[in-house]
């Protein structure tokens, strides 16, 4: 086991050297991490001995993924997306991310591991059929208990299993995933990140796939915030090339969103940074990004 000191993680140089020298064979890390560690290791020459690359804590980018797969090969195997929720302390599914899962959209999560039970169900508890997007909901062996002194939440977000004989039960993840395959389901985002904004209806990753789409966009994340006037949205973007003039940027990006969405999808404000604020944890710190000029 490597103890990682804290000034190495938000180093991706020293976190890369790190590796090397300890010859470091199975990476535990966040996606929101590992992205400034993948640039680094894709324009080096040392060669690395890990064996496995462990996903978690946050939804992964599997597109952002191509450089390491041009890097070390196509037939590259170690990277694995495990999907994991506290209330199942905490891992729920298994995946091997291949080349050809970064050429699709969404984020593949693949399926239960032994101990758990896994279901995609529409509002009334029923299977929804494949394609169909719904909530994902966790059963079996290494469900927890529920939450300490809250009887009312526990009661809300453990619900009988309707496919139990034995009185088993379910949890509500909150969020919304599909079946791409028989056996892999796609994740697609959080229930509670849908907001509604002078009246519409809004899928904040509908927009950031858009967003995405561009070349000129390596990364994207889209949030309502409060503005002067209400709800507002706001893109907070990192661009392909740092040296990008951010107005003209800002400019193209919503030319872009205009010709693919109705303009009450069109993000107010545009921030464009140099790399993303994170967690202790290595998650995306969505308290520390830039609040938008209110003018």
């Amino acid at each position: 086991l490597v103890i990682v000191p804290r000034e190495t993680t938000r180093s991706p140089e020293d976190f890369h050297q790190l590796l090397v020298e300890q010859g470091v064979t199975v990476l535990n890390q966040t996606p929101s991490a590992f992205k400034p560690l993948m640039r680094v290791a894709c324009d080096s020459a040392d060669d690395l001995a890990l064996r496995y690359v462990i996903f978690g804590g946050e939804a992964l980018d599997v597109a952002a993924l191509q450089p390491w797969f041009e890097r070390f090969g196509e037939d590259c195997d170690n990277l694995i997306n495990m999907y994991g929720i506290t209330e199942t302390t905490v891992h729920v599914t298994y995946r091997p991310i291949r080349f050809a899962d970064t050429q699709q959209p969404g984020s593949p999560i693949g399926a239960a591991i032994p101990d758990l039970s896994m279901y995609v169900l529409d509002a009334d508890f029923n299977p929804v059929a494949k394609g169909c997007t719904g909530e994902l909901h966790v059963g079996h062996a290494g469900l927890a208990r529920g939450y300490h002194n809250r009887a009312s939440l526990t009661a809300e977000r453990f619900v009988p299993d309707p496919f139990s004989s034995e009185g088993g039960r379910l949890y509500r993840t909150g969020d919304l995933a599909r079946y791409r395959g028989q056996e892999v389901i796609e994740y697609v985002g959080r229930i509670d990140h849908q907001v509604k904004i002078r009246g519409f209806r809004i899928e904040l990753g509908e927009i950031e796939a858009r967003l995405q789409e561009h070349a000129a966009v390596r990364e994207v994340l889209v949030l309502d915030i409060d503005g002067a006037g209400g709800k507002q949205l706001a893109a907070y973007l990192i661009a392909q090339d740092p040296s990008t003039d951010h107005a003209a940027l800002r400019d193209t990006l919503k030319q872009h969103l205009k010709a693919n969405l109705p303009d009450y999808m069109v993000p107010t404000h545009f921030l464009v940074l140099e790399q993303w604020p994170l967690t202790a944890n290595g998650k995306l710190d969505r308290k520390a990004l830039p609040k938008p000029d209110a003018s």
